[in-house]
């Protein structure tokens, strides 16, 4: 009998010790993958000196009169570069605002970045879209998207854009869950499909990139995330590329 208890004392000791690193490092597992921000402080995360912080449990850019957004500027998971993953998170933008959440992309210096975004701003006109720093909007609400190795384009329309918006509740918090397989990209706004697209070009961004957080220049605006969870594949199935932490850009 004491040598089951002890048995089971080891299996139990097994099964909760990763559980314990892993919530002192800030990430926890749940069915939507591992917590990449601890909902406290930035630990996991770089940018901007004086332009992120946490705010009631949410990672917080704002600025003011005072304090004008001249330039971009990201806030860079520092946790690894993924390829084929599902990142789900909340988001609340202000009326005036603009921001995005970069996926697959790469730094460029001085808190910059290059690539794919799910784009969002407070007026609803850009929430759902994909954005791209060289080719623009990519893909918009309702559009499925192809982009074929030559580089052409080509647009099938599968819902009303000015009914998908309907699922987004401005200045108040929402869902956004971005899945990334292969080639292929989707967007969701509080489980509603806003967009997806196939990029079949030789710079895709298919091998992994960065993960970052948007702070948009122009009016005064602020933007908040939450709830951010990041869900790959098993090892054995995973593509993603190995990120060096940079504490200065």
């Amino acid at each position: 009998m004491r040598l089951f208890s002890l048995q089971r004392c080891c299996v139990c000791l097994l099964t909760v010790l990763p559980l314990i690193v892993s919530a002192q490092s800030g990430e926890t597992g749940t069915d939507r993958g591992i917590k990449i921000f601890n909902g406290t402080d930035l630990a996991g995360w770089a940018g901007k000196e004086g332009w992120w912080y946490v705010e009631d449990g949410a990672i917080t850019s704002e600025s003011t009169p005072e304090k004008p957004c001249r330039k971009c500027n990201y806030l860079i998971w520092q946790g690894g570069e993924p390829a084929d993953f599902e990142l789900n998170l909340d988001f609340k933008l202000s009326s005036r605002g603009n921001s995005g959440i970069q996926i697959r992309s790469r730094r460029v210096g001085n808190w910059d970045t290059f690539g794919y975004q799910a784009d969002m701003s407070g007026d609803c006109k850009l929430v759902g879209f994909v954005y791209h720093h060289k080719r623009g909007l990519i893909a918009g609400r309702g559009e499925d998207v192809t982009i074929n190795a030559d580089g052409t384009k080509v647009v099938r329309k599968f819902g009303d854009p000015a009914e998908l918006i309907r699922a987004y509740k401005p200045e108040e918090w929402n869902h956004y869950q971005i899945v990334c397989r292969g080639p292929r990209i989707q967007l969701f706004i509080n489980s509603t499909l806003m967009c997806r697209f196939e990029d079949n070009s030789t710079d895709n961004g298919a091998e992994g990139g960065i993960i970052a957080l948007q702070m948009h220049p122009g009016p005064p605006m602020k933007v908040q995330f939450k709830n951010i969870f990041l869900k790959q594949p098993d090892k054995s199935g995973n593509r993603s590329r190995k990120v060096e932490s940079h504490a200065a850009e």
